[in-house]
């Protein structure tokens, strides 16, 4: 079954999918990041939307006011 391109976020919200355009634009938006960095992130150290935040935070990546540390 595909995915319903109707959907605002993604249906697993633990796995980064950057074949899906409404994936991609969720994530982007959620971690506060431009797709290129996203996909850098996603190649560096996979889909797992954990792995991803925990890369982008540590290459000074997350720009998302809402994290603060």
């Amino acid at each position: 079954m595909s995915d319903d391109t109707n959907q605002r976020g993604p249906q697993d919200r633990s796995r980064i999918n950057m074949s899906q355009a409404h994936e991609v634009r969720y994530w982007t938006q959620t971690l506060g990041v431009s797709e290129a960095e996203l996909s850098r992130a996603v190649g560096a150290v996979g889909s797992s939307a954990d792995k991803v935040r925990e890369f982008l935070g540590s290459k000074g990546g997350n720009r998302n006011p809402s994290n603060t540390h």
